[in-house]
C-alpha cells in the first residue's frame, strides 16, 4: 500500500476497501505511517465522510490495534453504557451498581473531564483511596466478584485511537461522525461487553448542539455496534439544563449516593432507570417484560444497588464510610450562596454557563494536564419551573478560597433566567 494513494482516494470521495483501511490504521499504529499522513487522512474523512461499512471497518481496525478483553469466564452477561458527556452527568455512578444488582455485570472503562464536561473518573477519584488505575486482571476479578467496576482506559486498549485523537484535536477534525464513532466504539468494543447502550446528548452544553446531529451520531454508533456483533440501544438526552442539583466531583458523588438511597433529583433518577431498563432487557432477555422497570426500581429503592456501589468502592481501595458520612469527601475552603434578585419562576438554567462557572471554581480542566479541585463545584441548584422569591438561594458555589467563590456569584446568577 502507498499511503498517499489511499489518502487521495478518500480525498476524491471514493469508497475505501476494507484492506486499505486496515493497512492504513495498522501502519499508523506501528509508526510506519507518520502523523502528517494520518492527519491528512483524517481531514479527507472529515470532508468526504464514510459509509456505514467503512466506519465499521475503521472501528474494528482501531479496536484491534491493542488488547481485547474477554469476559467468557464471567458468570453473568455483560453490558456497558457510554455517554457523550454533559453537565452534572453522574449517571454512571448509579447505573453500574444498579444494573449489577439485576444480575448483569458492568465492566466500565471511563474517561476524565475536559473543558466544561465532567468525567466519571474524576468523580470517583474524589472518593478517598479509590483506585481507578487497576491492572486488567484485577478489573476482571472485581467485575466477576462484585458485578461492576469502573476504571480508566489502559495504554493497551485501542492505542490507535489515543494517537489519532491527539491529531484530531489539533487539526480541526474532531467533529466528524465516522471519526467520533470509531473513537468511541473502538474503546468500548475492546472492553468486551456484549451489550452497549448509548446516551447521546444534544443542546447548548452538548458536543452535538442540534437534535438532528445527535440522531446521526446515535444511528452511527448503533449501526456500527450491531455490525460488530453487539446488542445495542440508545437514547437522546437534552443537555440545555444540568443533570441534577450538583455539578462538581465530590458533590456529584454525594448526590449519586443520595439517588442510590432511593431519593435524589427526579431527572437523574429517571434517566438512570431508563438506561438500566435498556441494558438489562438487552443483556438478560429473560428479565425483559412488563415487570422489569418495577424490579429495577426495587433494586434502587431497597438499597441493593447501594450495596453493590459500596462493595465496588471497597474492592478498589476506597473508604466506604463516606456513604454514611459525606464529610469524609473532600471539603471546600469556602462557599458562597447565589441569591435571586427578583420574584418569579425559573425559566431556564443554562447548562453551558453553569459548566463554565464550575470550571472556573476549579472543578474542571482547560487542558488535559490541569489539576482539579475535587471539592469545587455547585450544589443546591434550582431547576426549571421552580418558583422563587427575591433573596431565595439559586445555588451554592464551592471553591478553595472566599475570593474565588464570591468572584463568580454574578456569573452564576446570570446562568439562571427567572420569568
Amino acid at each position: 500500500m502507498v499511503p498517499q494513494w489511499t489518502i487521495e482516494k478518500k480525498r476524491d470521495g471514493e469508497r475505501l476497501e476494507d484492506c486499505e483501511i486496515r493497512e492504513f490504521i495498522g501502519g499508523f499504529a506501528s509508526g510506519k505511517i507518520p502523523d502528517y499522513q494520518m492527519a491528512a487522512m483524517a481531514m479527507a474523512i472529515f470532508f468526504r465522510g464514510m459509509d456505514a461499512a467503512e466506519t465499521a471497518t475503521l472501528t474494528d481496525a482501531m479496536m484491534r490495534s491493542g488488547d481485547l478483553l474477554d469476559w467468557g469466564a464471567c458468570p453473568m452477561p455483560t453490558a456497558d453504557k457510554h455517554s457523550t458527556g454533559g453537565i452534572g452527568d453522574k449517571i454512571s455512578l448509579m447505573l453500574a451498581p444498579l444494573v449489577a444488582a439485576m444480575g448483569v455485570a458492568v465492566p466500565m472503562i471511563s474517561g476524565r473531564g475536559l473543558g466544561i464536561t465532567g468525567g466519571t473518573l474524576d468523580k470517583l477519584d474524589s472518593i478517598p483511596g479509590y483506585n481507578s488505575r487497576l491492572p486488567v486482571a484485577d478489573f476482571q476479578r472485581i467485575v466477576g466478584d462484585v458485578g461492576c467496576s469502573i476504571i480508566g482506559q489502559t495504554a493497551r486498549l485501542a492505542p490507535a485511537d489515543g494517537k489519532l485523537y491527539a491529531l484530531r484535536d489539533v487539526t480541526g477534525t474532531v467533529p466528524s461522525i465516522p471519526l467520533i464513532t470509531a473513537s468511541i466504539m473502538s474503546k468500548k468494543l475492546a472492553e468486551g461487553a456484549g451489550t452497549l447502550v448509548f446516551d447521546v446528548k444534544f443542546g447548548r452544553a452538548a458536543f452535538m448542539r442540534t437534535r438532528a446531529d445527535a440522531e446521526k451520531l446515535l444511528e452511527s454508533l448503533v449501526s456500527t455496534g450491531r455490525r460488530m456483533g453487539r446488542k445495542c440501544d440508545a437514547v437522546l438526552t437534552p443537555m440545555d439544563d444540568p443533570h441534577g442539583r450538583a455539578v462538581g466531583n465530590a458533590l456529584e458523588v454525594a448526590e449519586a449516593v443520595e439517588t442510590l438511597r432511593g431519593a435524589g433529583p427526579a431527572d437523574t433518577r429517571a434517566l438512570t432507570l431508563d438506561l438500566a431498563c435498556r441494558m438489562v432487557a438487552l443483556a438478560s432477555p429473560g428479565q425483559a417484560g412488563d415487570g422489569l422497570r418495577a424490579a429495577i426500581e426495587h433494586a434502587l429503592d431497597s438499597g441493593a444497588a447501594l450495596g453493590k456501589f459500596v462493595r465496588m468502592v471497597e474492592a478498589q481501595g476506597g473508604d466506604p464510610r463516606f456513604v454514611d458520612n459525606p464529610a469524609l469527601l473532600p471539603q471546600p475552603g469556602a462557599s458562597a450562596d447565589v441569591l435571586a434578585d427578583r420574584k418569579g419562576v425559573v425559566a431556564e438554567v443554562d447548562a453551558a454557563k453553569i459548566g463554565r462557572v464550575a470550571l472556573e471554581l476549579g472543578a474542571g480542566r482547560r487542558a488535559v494536564t490541569d489539576a482539579i479541585d475535587p471539592a469545587a463545584g455547585i450544589d443546591c441548584l434550582v431547576a426549571r419551573g421552580e418558583a422563587v422569591s427575591k433573596g431565595d438561594r439559586l445555588m451554592t458555589l464551592h471553591a478553595a478560597t472566599p475570593a474565588l467563590a464570591e468572584g463568580l456569584v454574578a456569573a452564576a446568577r446570570d446562568a439562571v433566567s427567572i420569568g
